[in-house]
């Protein structure tokens, strides 16, 4: 990965519903835009995303998508309104940010839930994407992969411990649904009562992210209450994807040059989902990276992601 970079520009773009968006610029200002689209959902953009590019050679836009990070209003205040955070409203938003920045077309970088919602972006508006680099492929409206994240079949079968966690944090009588039952704690009024469901959440979604341990990072309560909040209810509604929806579509992007890289021990968003995606899109370039689970930042991992983005920079 590139050296570590501090933004060139930054800004708050008003995009309705009372919402305004952080965004900011690094790298090279007339350089090729690039678009970091980052996890979660609710996930918020790290310092370290800036790195997969080259900034001589990029114009690297970064933004916190509705309700987390520095966007406002933030999902840390449990009175905040999440009926107007849907996939629908991201991509109207990241449509909204590249008309306020002046671009004609970017490279969409999405990796996890960005992945997610570069595909249904690209999908919307095509004539927008210049070259797809995707990671960790979620395919949410896929009821096994939301079952993976939160049942106790899934990822829950390998790391026990954590998922022990998790589900004991929640009474016998509603274990039999999980995301409601922290979906109602999240955003009870009491902090005595949404601030450790924060944690507890927080928690299991922090666990396994790579293929060895790493310590985890360490977020306030307000960045793991937003986190939870709009992960959780993202989780309820599929994530407002038809199921089907992101492969269906694949036609309308088949002609936009596109990477897909999953690590082989990814326990948040397993190889089957980048599998099904390269079935649907043969033209895309696949790798399954052998020695690496989910992060972004894995070797191997970011040495194909930088790969990628080195061959687009033209």
């Amino acid at each position: 990965m590139y050296p570590p970079i501090e933004p060139n520009t930054q800004g708050m773009l008003p995009v309705g519903d009372g919402q305004e968006l952080y965004w900011e610029e690094c790298g090279n200002p007339a350089g090729k835009p690039a678009l970091l689209i980052h996890g979660g959902p609710g996930g918020g953009v790290l310092p370290s995303m800036r790195r997969w590019f080259d900034p001589d050679a990029y114009r690297i836009i970064l933004f916190d998508q509705r309700g987390c990070g520095q966007s406002r209003p933030h999902a840390g205040d449990v009175n905040v309104d999440l009926s107007v955070n849907t996939t629908a409203h991201l991509i109207a938003d990241i449509e909204a940010l590249r008309a306020h920045l002046g671009v004609e077309k970017w490279l969409l970088f999405g990796g996890s839930w960005g992945s997610t919602l570069a595909l249904a972006y690209a999908q919307r508006y095509p004539d927008a994407v210049s070259e797809i680099v995707l990671r960790g492929i979620w395919l949410p409206d896929q009821e096994a992969d939301i079952a993976w994240a939160t049942g106790p079949y899934g990822a829950g079968r390998l790391f026990p411990e954590d998922y022990a966690r998790l589900r004991d944090f929640i009474p016998d009588a509603e274990r039999d649904d999980l995301t409601s039952a922290y979906g109602r704690r999240l955003n009870d009024p009491d902090p005595a009562v949404h601030v450790p469901a924060a944690h507890a959440w927080g928690a299991w979604e922090i666990a396994a992210n790579t293929l060895l341990p790493v310590p985890p990072p360490e977020l306030d309560d307000a960045t793991l209450i937003a986190f939870g909040r709009i992960l959780q209810h993202y989780f309820s509604q599929q994530c407002f994807l038809e199921k089907d929806e992101l492969l269906d579509g694949i036609d309308k992007i088949r002609h936009i040059p596109a990477v897909i890289v999953n690590g082989r021990y990814d326990m948040k968003t397993p190889p089957a989902g980048a599998f099904a995606l390269h079935r649907a899109w043969p033209e895309a370039e696949y790798h399954i990276v052998e020695n690496a689970g989910h992060g972004g930042s894995e070797p191997g991992t970011a040495e194909l992601l930088v790969r990628a983005t080195d061959r687009f920079r033209k």
